[in-house]
């Protein structure tokens, strides 16, 4: 009569008989250890790059706000009010607002020149950022393909059917990831015209 009720009590509290539940503490030991990690790694890259990443990434981080849009509907309203002499006194200036189209002009050329920059070095670290992906992908999978084999074995020990399942066989073979972007590849050439 116990057994049953502790099983019971087991199944309610969604424990494994097995394993302990796992503690917040210890998770979020993990969690804040690798979120510390790659901030200490962003706070090095951005300490490492060059005086002119740095500048291309202010002013586009300024052009790309909403401060920027003010600052320029402010100083084009004035241009305007004065060059239409709406402002008394105020000098008449660019009366067909060939400088004003030029300045913007300009102006937009270096804006984009700062924004492509910053998406390169955005590139860049995404890039890196996707060869992390990859290679803890390609670990995890070595790691989930051992466990299937390990697990497997013991299943086949323990004389379990289910240890002979045809499918944990191609589960059980190391992927090669060169032979996965070839066939990608492969697949891509044929596709395009």
């Amino acid at each position: 009569m116990k057994e049953t009720e502790s099983v019971y009590k087991m199944e309610e509290e969604r424990v494994s008989p097995s394993t302990p539940p796992i503690e917040p503490s210890v998770l979020a030991s993990v969690l804040e250890r690798n979120i510390d990690a790659l901030r200490h790694k962003r706070r090095e890259e951005e300490r490492k790059a060059s005086l002119q990443d740095r500048i291309a990434e202010v002013i586009t981080r300024f052009s790309g706000s909403m401060a920027f849009v003010y600052v320029h509907l402010l100083l084009v309203a004035g241009w305007v009010a004065v060059n239409l002499g709406l402002i008394p006194g105020g000098p008449v200036f660019d009366p067909t607002f060939v400088i004003l189209a030029t300045f913007a002009s300009v102006e937009a050329i270096f804006l984009s020149t700062f924004v492509l920059i910053s998406q390169n070095r955005a590139a860049a670290e995404a890039d890196r950022r996707a060869e992390l992906d990859l290679q803890t992908n390609l670990l995890s999978e070595h790691e989930i393909t051992r466990l299937l084999t390990l697990t497997r074995a013991i299943a086949a020990h323990l004389g379990i059917r289910e240890a002979n399942d045809p499918d944990l066989e191609e589960l059980e073979r190391h992927v090669a990831p060169e032979k996965v972007l070839d066939r990608l590849t492969d697949g891509e050439s044929r596709r395009s015209p």
